[in-house]
């Protein structure tokens, strides 16, 4: 779907669009590709954007803007961080909002809620905390990172053990997940809809760092070769899923398949990534939707979220008067 006019209308009235990209979370690589893509299909739709890394320039930078396009990923850009400063600053950003970037960023704390809310997920338990016998295979995880940074899948308690070193090195928070034997998918969300699903295949042992970014082998299958039922089941259940950890504006929530047939909740991710192999553009394209036009999605459903910039208004008119 090209944009419409209406939307050319809305998109004609934003002023200087900030896109922050880079930060100093071990996704840095990762975000700066995700804001040049994004950066240059702003500059595609006419608008005025600027990339601005955090990690390089100061919060008053972000002064000068009237909205800002988050493209951070991990720490610091999907944790709230930025979005509390977001909104001391009173500017509009896309995206989830503190309290849902904060939940969603930490696995255990969104499992932890799916599972009081009814929703499936498979069996799990806190390193450390509540260890208990839910067998092997399993999956080791830290909670506060994405990209598949620091995850490993272990068959045996002397390969858990190495697993949860390595992950400590990144999160004193780790996960510790049953393995899920079945194809896993995941499910886009822009704007209150959830986008047709995407099946992953990877010859790894599971959809690691390197089968996201790096593999040429990984296989991303848009249809997801689902039935009707079965593919509006598996939409149904990933937009509860977002909407329960509280999450607004777009993203993408990862699902597998069980050799009973059933879904099980894997994560969610408040700000996916916007890069040459990330999957929200793919399942956008299906759906009809060029990159330029997601761009625009996203960005107007953040302005239109958040309440005219009234105080700033005021402030720039009594410096004119005095």
């Amino acid at each position: 779907m090209a944009l419409t006019s209406e939307m050319k209308q809305r998109l004609a009235r934003i002023g200087r669009v900030a896109v922050l990209a880079g930060g100093d979370s071990a996704e840095r690589s990762v975000s700066l590709k995700s804001g040049a893509a994004v950066h240059q299909a702003l500059r595609q739709l006419g608008l005025i954007a600027e990339l601005v890394d955090p990690a390089e320039r100061g919060v008053d930078t972000l002064k000068g803007f009237d909205v800002a396009f988050i493209a951070l990923h991990g720490r610091g850009g999907e944790d709230g961080v930025i979005q509390g400063l977001l909104e001391h600053l009173k500017l509009p950003y896309t995206g989830s909002g503190v309290m849902a970037s904060a939940i969603g960023m930490d696995k255990v704390r969104t499992k932890q809620l799916w599972k009081g809310a009814g929703l499936p997920t498979p069996p799990f338990y806190v390193a450390g905390l509540d260890d208990r016998d839910i067998g092997f295979p399993l999956m080791v995880k830290p909670s506060h990172e994405g990209s598949s940074i620091g995850m490993a899948k272990v068959d045996s308690a002397a390969e858990l053990n190495k697993a949860l070193e390595d992950a400590r090195a990144y999160d004193s928070d780790v996960l510790v997940e049953a393995w899920v034997r079945g194809p896993e998918y995941t499910v886009a969300i822009v704007d209150g809809r959830a986008l047709p699903s995407i099946r992953l295949k990877t010859p790894n042992a599971f959809y690691d760092f390197e089968a996201k970014y790096q593999s040429n082998s990984t296989e991303y299958l848009c249809p997801a070769g689902l039935d009707d039922a079965d593919e509006q089941a598996l939409r149904a259940l990933a937009l509860k899923a977002f909407e329960a950890v509280g999450c607004q504006g777009w993203g993408r929530v990862d699902v597998m398949r069980d050799e009973h047939g059933d879904w099980q909740l894997l994560e969610v991710n408040t700000v996916p990534g916007m890069t040459d192999h990330s999957l929200v553009p793919m399942a956008a394209k299906a759906d009809g939707d060029d990159f330029a036009t997601l761009v625009a999605r996203i960005l107007l459903e953040a302005v239109d979220r958040f309440p005219p910039r009234k105080a700033n208004k005021a402030s720039k008119g009594s410096k004119a008067r005095g």
